[in-house]
C-alpha cells in the first residue's frame, strides 16, 4: 500500500557547498539544502536527509548559503548625491551643511526612484531586509515614505522605513535649512499616519515603520520625548543617530549641558525599543548603560571610516555588554556604495585592527549582519536565521573563480577574506529577487535613466 504523497513546498535551494544557518546552535551543514514554503523556512537538511519535493528548485552549487543580510541604517535618497565633490572631504557637520540645500529638492518621484535603485543595489549585494532613515521632508514634497514603500513592494523587498524628522533649523541653532524642517505637531501627526497606513506587526511582515528623529542637534528635546511616548503607544521602534562624531558631544554639552548619551536617556530613549546609528564614541560607562537598556547599535564601518572623525566603534565591548549590534551601510553620499558584503568585510577588518586577529572572524561579522541586525529591529528568530518557521530570506554566495582559488578549508572565512563577491541568488520570503546575479524585477535600465535625470536636478548649483 502506497503512503501519502510527500508535502510539496514552494522552493528548494539545493546543492550548497555549505549552509550556515546562524541558528541558535550555529549549525553549518555541508552539502545542505533549504526548503521554503508560504514565505517561511519549512525545513533544512544535508545530503543524507530527503528534501521535500518542490515546485521550484534553485541550484546553489559551489555556494555558501546564509540568511539574508539585514541593513539597519541607511539614507537611500542620498544615492542622488553620490560622491558629490563639494562635500566629499568635509567633516560630518561640513558635509551636512553642504548637502542639505540639495536634499531640499527631494520630492515623491525622487524618493520612489532612489528607493527602487537603492533597494535593488542592496538585493544584488545579498541584503534581504533594509531600514531607511528618511529625515528630509521639504514642504510640498508629498508622501516620500509612501513612495519608498511602493518601490519596496514592486521589488519584493522586506522594508523597515523610519519616519525621520528635523525640527531645529539654522535659525534655531541647528544645522538644516528652514525648508526641510517641520513643526513637532506636523512630525507627530505624519508619524501616526504612516504607522496606521503601513506598519504590519505580524510575524513575517514585509513592511514595518519606526519613528526616527534625526539627531540630538536637529530636533528639540520635546520632540524626542513626544516621539518616544508615541512609539510606546503605537508599539513601534525608535531610531536615531547617536555618538557619531566628537562634535556631537561638544554640541550637546554646550546646548544641553550634558553628553549626548545622557541627553538620549533624559528624553526617554534609553530602552530596548530603540536602536541607534554609529555609536562610535561612548565611554565605558555609557557602553554598560546601553547594554543595560538593551538599546541596539547599527555599526556602519565604511561610513565611520569615511566621515567619522577617525574613531573606531567599540563593537566588541558593546556586544560583550549585551548590546544588539547590527550592520548598516549608511547613506550613499557618505559611503557611496550600498553593499552589505562590503560592510561585513569592513566590520571584520576594523574589529581586527582595534583588538587583534582573535577579536573578529568571519562568523562574528556574519552574525552581526544577520542575528545582530535582527535584534536591532526587534525581530530575533524571525529574520537573520535559517530555521523552520523563520522568514524564508537567504542568499547564495558563489565561491568560485580566481578570487577563491585555494580557499578550500573554510567557506565562511573565505566568503569575507576572499572576494569581492555578490549574490548569485537573493531570496526574500521564498521568492527570488536576484537570480543568477541579475535583478528579477523588470525596468532596471529605465529606472536608471530616470535616476540620472533626477540626480542632475538635485545636484544643480544653488542660486
Amino acid at each position: 500500500m502506497q503512503g501519502p504523497e510527500p508535502e510539496m513546498v514552494d522552493l528548494l535551494v539545493a546543492g550548497a557547498e555549505l549552509v550556515a544557518t546562524v541558528d541558535d546552535e550555529r549549525r553549518e551543514i555541508v552539502g545542505g539544502w533549504v526548503a521554503v514554503d508560504a514565505g517561511f523556512v519549512h525545513s533544512i537538511g544535508g545530503p543524507g536527509d530527503p528534501a521535500p519535493p518542490a515546485r521550484r528548485t534553485l541550484r546553489a552549487d559551489d555556494c555558501l548559503v546564509t540568511p539574508g543580510l539585514i541593513n539597519t541604517h541607511h539614507h537611500i535618497y542620498q544615492n542622488l548625491t553620490r560622491s558629490f565633490r563639494p562635500a566629499v572631504n568635509g567633516t560630518l557637520f561640513e558635509w551636512l551643511t553642504t548637502l542639505y540645500p540639495r536634499w531640499a529638492r527631494l520630492d515623491e518621484e525622487a524618493a520612489y526612484v532612489s528607493a527602487w535603485v537603492g533597494l535593488a543595489e542592496l538585493a544584488l549585494g545579498g541584503c534581504t531586509t533594509s531600514t531607511d532613515h528618511l529625515y528630509v521632508h521639504p514642504r510640498g514634497a508629498g508622501d516620500l515614505i509612501g513612495a519608498e514603500i511602493q518601490a519596496a513592494r514592486e521589488l519584493g523587498f522586506r522594508f523597515h522605513p523610519t519616519r525621520g524628522s528635523m525640527s531645529r533649523s539654522q535659525k534655531d541653532g541647528g544645522l538644516p535649512p528652514d525648508s526641510v524642517v517641520q513643526t513637532d505637531d506636523e512630525i507627530l501627526a505624519d508619524s501616526e499616519r504612516l504607522v496606521a497606513a503601513h506598519h504590519d506587526p505580524s510575524w513575517g511582515a514585509m513592511v514595518r515603520v519606526a519613528l526616527a528623529p534625526c539627531s540630538p542637534f536637529s530636533v528639540t528635546p520635546e520632540l524626542m520625548r513626544s516621539t518616544a511616548e508615541l512609539a510606546e503607544r503605537l508599539d513601534v521602534r525608535l531610531h536615531t543617530h547617536l555618538a557619531e562624531d566628537p562634535d556631537e558631544d561638544t554640541y550637546s554639552e554646550e546646548v544641553y549641558g550634558r553628553r549626548t548619551i545622557d541627553h538620549f536617556d533624559d528624553v526617554g530613549w534609553g530602552s530596548d525599543r530603540s536602536w541607534v546609528a554609529h555609536c562610535i564614541y561612548p565611554n565605558d560607562d555609557e557602553v554598560k548603560r546601553l547594554g543595560g537598556w538593551g538599546t541596539g547599535v547599527a555599526h556602519c564601518p565604511s561610513s565611520n571610516m569615511m566621515i567619522g572623525g577617525g574613531g573606531l566603534a567599540p563593537v566588541a565591548e558593546l556586544r560583550a555588554a549585551g548590546v544588539p549590534v547590527g550592520l548598516g551601510c549608511d547613506g550613499s553620499a557618505s559611503t557611496d556604495s550600498a553593499s552589505l558584503w562590503m560592510e561585513a568585510r569592513n566590520a571584520l577588518l576594523l574589529g581586527r585592527l582595534r583588538l587583534g586577529p582573535q577579536a573578529m572572524g568571519a562568523r562574528d561579522a556574519l552574525e552581526i549582519a544577520t542575528r545582530g541586525s535582527a535584534g536591532c529591529l526587534g525581530r530575533e528568530g524571525e529574520i537573520g536565521v535559517l530555521s523552520p518557521g523563520a522568514a524564508g530570506d537567504l542568499v547564495c554566495w558563489p565561491l568560485v573563480g580566481i578570487p577563491f582559488a585555494g580557499a578550500l578549508s573554510d567557506p565562511v572565512e573565505a566568503w569575507l577574506r576572499c572576494g569581492p563577491v555578490a549574490a548569485r541568488h537573493t531570496v526574500i520570503a521564498g521568492v527570488p529577487v536576484v537570480e543568477d546575479g541579475r535583478l528579477v524585477a523588470p525596468g532596471e535600465e529605465a529606472m536608471l535613466a530616470r535616476h540620472r535625470v533626477i540626480s542632475a536636478r538635485v545636484q544643480a548649483p544653488i542660486d
